[in-house]
């Protein structure tokens, strides 16, 4: 354990901050600067998020470093930017990082996601090669970190298989659903319908392609049901929008981009959220639509059951039908779908962003320590 009177350099890799990921690097240092009263941070920020970016302890001093993730100037140029800082302790809040690195190093690794799954929006061959790079990224960064965080249980277990490390020196802190404080706000083109919904990235794991076919099912029963697919058109969705517009599907909306007051109403609106992922690292969509009322009909894959308990109702994510059957019972059955609300209510309410920052504070103090 570190000494209180011997205050610590500690830096963290903020590069992420204000991607689709980035809520658990945004939520750890809003929560950090609450509770840290000892150790000098360092804070690495992307040079156009250093200005978006709030101080609110004196301990904390934003950095900008120009150095693009699952880059050669990772390598090379963070590398030469960490050590000039002279840090007794790095928190790398990615499992992307420089390799070469030989100081002490707390590794975030949120899952094994995408060494196991192909991104059709890439050249095949070079993704195929990044991915054999990544994979060897993230065994070394396991091994070399004195500690690594992860955000469930079945994450560590995954992490402990795939890259042999002791499972002693991994901490799972669980993250955190945030109540959005914005008014609901209608998307005009769905006020007074009936519709189910998913939010989120379209990645291949995301498993829309399914849901779809599963919605078609549905159809048969609830003609006028609508399905929306909220999220950012990207290359991804535009393809699974093409996809859907060829088979002649009826009442698939894709919103693109929405509000958070948007959000918050598709979540209180909605007849059910329904998460198909076929591999999540923890699966926070699912209870932020839990938070705010939503029955959320889910995958039973990796870590989701876990991070749900009782309070999903769950489907086989590779069985269409499965699905059909699943979201129709929460459509249908009053009770299962109140009960469904209630218990995501109190599931949501287990876990605590405040809690996580300072679990991760201990495992610093653990990490410097050694």
């Amino acid at each position: 354990m570190i000494n209180n009177s011997s205050p610590k350099r500690i830096v963290v890799d903020a590069r992420e901050l204000r991607t689709s990921s980035g809520r658990y690097v945004e939520r750890l240092l809003h929560y950090l600067q609450q509770v840290e009263d000892t150790n000098q941070y360092k804070v690495l920020l992307k040079p156009q998020d250093v200005d978006g970016w709030t101080v609110s302890n004196e301990r904390f001093e934003k950095i900008a470093c120009p150095h693009k993730e699952f880059s050669f100037d990772e390598q090379f140029g963070l590398l030469k930017q960490v050590r000039a800082q002279q840090a007794d302790l790095v928190h790398f809040t990615f499992a992307q990082q420089p390799i070469w690195y030989r100081g002490k190093v707390v590794t975030t690794i949120h899952d094994l996601t995408t060494l196991r799954f192909n991104n059709p929006d890439k050249n095949p061959l070079v993704f195929g090669f990044k991915q054999k790079v990544y994979s060897y990224v993230v065994k070394r960064a396991a091994r070399k970190s004195v500690r690594l965080i992860v955000p469930s249980q079945f994450v560590k277990d995954d992490v402990v298989k795939f890259s042999d490390v002791n499972p002693d020196k991994i901490t799972v802190t669980h993250e955190a659903a945030d109540e959005i404080k914005d008014l609901g706000a209608a998307v005009a083109e769905l006020e007074g319908k009936q519709f189910v919904m998913y939010v989120g990235r379209p990645s291949p794991h995301k498993n829309l392609e399914r849901l779809i076919q599963a919605f078609k099912l549905l159809k048969a029963q609830h003609p006028d049901l609508i399905l929306v697919l909220a999220g950012k058109r990207d290359a991804n969705y535009r393809r699974v929008e093409a996809a859907v517009e060829t088979q002649e599907i009826k009442n698939v909306v894709f919103t693109d981009f929405v509000s958070e007051g948007q959000l918050r109403w598709l979540y209180e609106q909605t007849l059910a959220y329904v998460f198909p992922s076929l591999s999540e690292g923890f699966g926070l969509p699912g209870l932020e639509a839990m938070l705010h009322g939503a029955p959320v009909v889910s995958s039973n894959a990796t870590c989701l059951p876990e991070v749900y308990g009782e309070a999903a109702h769950y489907f086989d994510p590779t069985d269409v039908q499965a699905m059909a059957d699943a979201i129709n019972e929460v459509l249908t059955d009053k009770v299962l779908r109140d009960a469904l609300i209630q218990k995501g209510r109190l599931q949501a309410a287990k876990y605590s962003w405040q809690r996580l920052a300072g679990q991760t504070l201990e495992i610093y103090k653990q990490a410097l320590g050694n």
